[in-house]
């Protein structure tokens, strides 16, 4: 492929992928829009949980706290995902939105869990409220379930890709024991109905709780015997993700995914652990096996998508891998002036680094000396900023910055895989 042709497919390729994005920031967006819709209602005044009970105040508030940070992270990714637009050079594109991806996938998988959270009160509330369970039972039940999800919760809010992706391989596996929880709740309220009555005011009221569901807790629980082989049912056609007949992913979300994870913004384990969630629970029992071969190349997965994310983690008996500022920080005040701050700041443009190729673009092994090199990174950089800026007559942007660089980082075979660094 000539020079030509192959920053034509780099940019179709960041299109593809900043398309992909603003999608998958709209799809999770409506979720948490209607999550927080629903937690308003269960938070107004003389509402109440379960027939006004005060005692279920704070697993309400505990909802909602959560749907905080997930709100924070989303605008966060937005507003990157709208700076990567901006930037002309596409290599840089895809490294930035790459900066927003961990925020996307908190949120993702932080939504799914929340919905679960939010069907868990609303089961607490139906059955409370009818008075077929009793509100201490439910107090000390939500107080478990809560503790089930808080580690998950801290992990995805943590933004830290080795904690995310560990907590993705969890998620399902969660979901599936909740599931279970769920169930067994309804057979202890379908028990105490006493009378023929009470079943059809149960019935009524759980077939409106189905309604609200968001992840619907109605397929049956797997037999502990089901073969592990129940999972490889799934398939991808023409509509998307399918297990049986039943569409579990459509097309499109596939093909959104697909761009984002071939381009690293998404990581596959992120990704396969949504559609686990949405497959329901012949995936959720066997969490930690592989989707089916290929559901994990529809979805975009491939050799050399699997080296492009950086989880952070160096290897067992190894030290991390030093970060290289792209953008200096000795130089902090200079980048803040011109629009670093926040999620554009400086310590966001890092690079891990082996330690030998980090000394040689610094001039060795002492940065004294390295700073009496004038190729040494730091003074490069700085003096080819300064240039641009004198000949322009007037204070770079970001965009103008970020297309210096990435030229600059291609010439000293720097890899745009931004890491957050270390103050």
């Amino acid at each position: 492929m000539g020079p030509d042709r192959a920053q034509r497919a780099t940019r179709q390729s960041a299109l593809a992928a900043q398309l992909a994005f603003h999608r998958a920031l709209l799809d999770v967006s409506g979720s948490t829009r209607r999550l927080s819709a629903e937690f308003s209602r269960l938070q107004a005044p003389g509402r109440g949980l379960g027939g006004g009970h005060s005692v279920f105040v704070r697993y309400v508030d505990d909802g909602a706290r959560q749907l905080r940070w997930m709100d924070a992270q989303l605008s966060a990714a937005t507003r990157l995902a709208t700076a990567a637009s901006q930037v002309e050079d596409p290599d840089m594109q895809l490294a930035m939105l790459r900066l927003a991806g961990p925020r996307l996938e908190a949120t993702l998988l932080g939504s799914l869990l929340l919905s679960v959270w939010l069907d868990l009160l609303h089961l607490a509330d139906t059955v409370c409220t009818q008075h077929f369970y009793s509100v201490e039972r439910m107090f000390v039940d939500l107080a478990r379930w809560q503790q089930r999800l808080e580690p998950a919760m801290t992990a995805l809010s943590s933004l830290e890709p080795g904690q995310v992706e560990a907590a993705a391989q969890d998620v399902p596996a969660l979901v599936g024991h909740l599931t279970g929880e769920f169930t067994a709740t309804l057979q202890t309220a379908r028990k105490g109905a006493e009378n023929v009555a009470k079943v059809l005011v149960l019935k009524e009221a759980l077939e409106a709780l189905s309604l609200l569901s968001a992840l619907k807790f109605s397929l049956p629980s797997v037999p502990p015997s089901a073969p592990a082989l129940l999972g490889m049912s799934l398939v991808v056609g023409g509509d998307g993700v399918m297990m049986g007949t039943r569409i579990v992913a459509s097309a499109e979300w596939v093909e959104m995914m697909r761009h984002l994870v071939r381009a690293g913004v998404l990581s596959l384990p992120v990704v396969s652990a949504a559609v686990r969630i949405q497959a329901g629970q012949v995936l959720l029992a066997q969490a930690h096996g592989e989707l089916p071969r290929g559901v994990r190349e529809a979805l975009g997965d491939g050799p050399e998508v699997r080296g492009m994310r950086v989880t952070g983690r160096a290897g067992a008996g190894m030290n991390e891998p030093p970060r290289h500022h792209v953008l200096p920080k000795e130089f902090r005040a200079w980048f803040e002036k011109r629009g670093f701050t926040g999620e554009m700041d400086i310590d966001r443009f890092c690079v891990e680094m082996e330690q030998a190729h980090h000394q040689a673009i610094h001039g060795g092994g002492s940065w004294r000396l390295g700073r009496t090199w004038p190729d040494e990174w730091n003074q490069m950089i700085m003096s080819v900023l300064s240039q641009a800026e004198a000949k322009a007559g007037r204070m770079l942007t970001p965009n103008a910055i970020l297309k210096l660089v990435a030229r600059e980082m291609r010439r000293y075979k720097i890899p745009m895989n931004f890491v957050p660094g270390r103050r």
